[in-house]
């Protein structure tokens, strides 16, 4: 008969099978109240499940993270019940939880509509005021099959007959209403409660083969209270107003057009920003010991070939055929170029550990719908950079990357930044004594760098173990940007070597790291960051210089002058306009100081100051605004 383990070693023994719901009623009544689902043995279940044998067990409440899955569940669920009602003879077909959220996918001649989505809504609401029971029944796959068959569910058939066979058939019953579902579920649908909202609706195809028949693709989100949908809400509303897409056409900053989809072109205000991050890496990495190095964006197979890319990746790359029938790939990394240049020339012991870093231009083939601005192109920049080293080299190098790259981030305001990092998977190249030095090595430079971190157990890449750095930006959205990975594997596949104390020939370790990722998705991360009101010294325009009138030109050129050649960077407006035309045209467009200049003005030797954002105007000496903001142009010192 089962003895239970609870969270904290506690220890309960049963004479017979137990269920969930017994063992949480036996810690507490309130708890049991609670109770939305069970952990056995890190697998997650319905409170109902029957425990027959020894486990570890925890209680599921609305305190766990867990039970916002069930939430978001269970909300597809009545989505689901809700539309079968309303609209008769929809088919259901698949139904998961996403992040934020939920969807269905309908099989449903008529389109759904905006008014649809709030009929919907409304008897789901009715639904969870009735609080059907929820109850899983395991059925015969015949059985299965020719049930839903039976009801006109032809596309829950077919999901069933592709089922494996050794997998259970498990239903879902929430009152009469029932689905294929693997669970858990909450144990009544009342559990959900209303914090829920039906977003929109969207083309999708069946089992996501563009070959087979469209359906209807309803979005949901779900959430533990009526505040955090609030805020939730919010927070998409400022997403829409931070779309770095839009704010690049208001900043002119870039675009996008057709003829090179998934590609940037930077127009003269967004290269000055993108040169701005490429300076301020570019000075760290050398003060850091880097030495810069560019490779080729065209290399032919064979090499793609060693290095196992063109096994791996092959559909990603760009190929060409010349002439002379030799295939090349542009790159779609840098890697194995930066193994070119260490090879050449005899390495010792002594010359590592040795970084190379390169601002280097890659190109990844993208679906089209997954192209997203900045955030998702096709060719990139990466920040990119290679550390050869010893394996007692590991632990100190990886420390000092990861400071490295807080300190960059909180360079550019970002203070609040999480570490995710994955272990060695089952399917790997390498010693074991030689993984057990890179994960400690990580795990010492996670410990260093006091970040919280969480662990992606097995999720390492094949040739090592990996940290991922994660970004917090200023409405909650968490961006994965720079990467920290031990590679066991690439050195020896390109021929890497050094002579090690002994005299021997050694393979280095080589560790990969990127610290922006991509510069251009972080530039659109940036943007949306700070909703596009840069600190001063990154805006590609730091001044906008408004003389009133033709009569004050001549003072505005001078302050001019004095800006760039102290190097700030400045613009002026000449044209015939109304003052207040052009302030409001230079704050849509993000300048972060204007610099007004009338009659009173040329007379005092003054100007008048108004920064983006606020209301309230100084008037000072030129000179003395002149010194302050050569100070604000500076980038931040660490």
């Amino acid at each position: 008969m089962p003895i239970v383990q609870l969270p904290d070693g506690k220890k309960i023994s049963y004479s017979k099978t137990v269920t969930g719901y017994d063992i949480a009623k036996d810690i507490s009544i309130s708890l049991a109240k609670k109770a939305l689902a069970i952990q056995v043995n890190d697998e997650y279940k319905d409170l109902s499940v029957e425990i027959s044998k020894d486990s570890k067990v925890k209680i599921i409440t609305l305190d766990d993270d867990y039970a916002l899955e069930l939430l978001r569940h269970d909300s597809a669920h009545v989505m689901a019940m809700a539309v079968q009602q309303l609209y008769p003879g929809t088919q259901v077909t698949i139904g998961p939880v996403i992040e934020n959220g939920f969807y269905y996918d309908f099989a449903r001649e008529e389109p759904f509509t905006d008014e649809d989505l709030s009929k919907i809504e409304k008897k789901m609401m009715e639904i969870i005021d009735q609080d059907p029971q929820t109850r899983r029944e395991v059925w015969e796959r015949k059985k299965a099959i020719d049930h839903f068959k039976s009801i006109g569910e032809s596309y829950k058939a077919e999901l069933i007959d592709a089922i494996p066979g050794n997998e259970e058939i498990s239903i879902y019953f929430h009152g009469d209403w029932h689905d294929l579902c693997r669970g858990p579920h909450l144990p009544s649908i009342g559990r959900i409660g209303k914090a829920f909202k039906l977003m929109k609706v969207a083309g999708a195809y069946w089992r996501g083969d563009s070959n087979n028949v469209m359906l209807q693709r309803i979005y949901g989100t779900c959430w533990k209270s009526k505040k955090d949908l609030d805020l939730y809400l919010h927070n998409l509303e400022e997403a829409e107003k931070r779309d770095h897409r839009k704010l690049g056409k208001t900043m002119d900053l870039f675009h996008f057009q057709e003829e090179s989809p998934g590609a940037v072109f930077w127009h003269q205000k967004g290269w000055t920003l993108f040169q701005t991050l490429v300076d301020f890496m570019r000075k760290k990495q050398l003060e850091a010991g880097y030495m810069e190095v560019n490779t080729p964006e065209i290399i032919d197979r064979g090499l793609w070939e060693k290095s196992g890319h063109w096994e791996k990746f092959q559909e990603y790359m760009y190929t060409t055929v010349t002439p002379d029938e030799r295939t090349f790939a542009i790159k779609p990394m840098n890697c194995p170029g930066h193994c070119q240049v260490y090879n050449q020339g005899l390495k010792s012991y002594k010359d590592l550990p040795l970084k190379l870093s390169e601002f280097g231009k890659v190109h990844r083939y993208e679906p089209s719908g997954a192209l997203h601005g900045l955030m998702r192109v096709r060719s990139f920049t990466q920040d990119d950079a290679h550390i050869f080293c010893t394996e007692e080299q590991i632990t100190e190098e990886s420390v000092k990357v990861t400071k490295l790259i807080l300190d960059i981030y909180k360079s550019f305001g970002f203070e609040n930044v999480s570490l995710k990092y994955a272990d060695r998977p089952e399917k790997r190249v390498g010693d074991d004594a030689v993984w057990d030095q890179a994960e400690k090595a990580l795990l010492e430079a996670i410990k260093a760098s006091n970040v919280d971190y969480t662990l992606n157990k097995g999720e390492g890449a094949f040739y090592g173990p990996k940290i991922e750095f994660v970004l917090r930006d200023a409405i909650g959205r968490d961006w994965q940007c720079g990467t920290l990975q031990v590679d066991l594997n690439l050195p020896g596949r390109l021929g890497s070597t050094y002579i090690d104390k002994e005299g021997k020939k050694k393979t280095p370790v080589m560790l990969h790291r990127a610290l922006f990722g991509s510069l251009e998705r972080f530039t659109g991360i940036l943007i949306e960051h700070y909703a596009g009101k840069l600190p001063f010294w990154l805006s590609p325009v730091q001044v906008a210089i408004l003389p009133i009138n033709e009569e004050h030109h001549e003072y505005a050129k001078e302050m001019l002058n004095q800006l760039e050649k102290n190097s700030i960077r400045p613009i002026i407006d000449l044209r015939n306009e109304k003052i207040n035309y052009k302030i409001r045209e230079h704050s849509l467009a993000k300048v972060p100081v204007l610099m007004i200049c009338g009659s009173k003005e040329v007379q005092d030797k003054t100007i008048t100051l108004r920064r983006l954002g606020k209301e309230d105007q100084q008037t000072a000496k030129f000179s003395e605004i002149l010194s302050s903001l050569s100070q604000e142009s500076q980038a931040p010192k660490f």
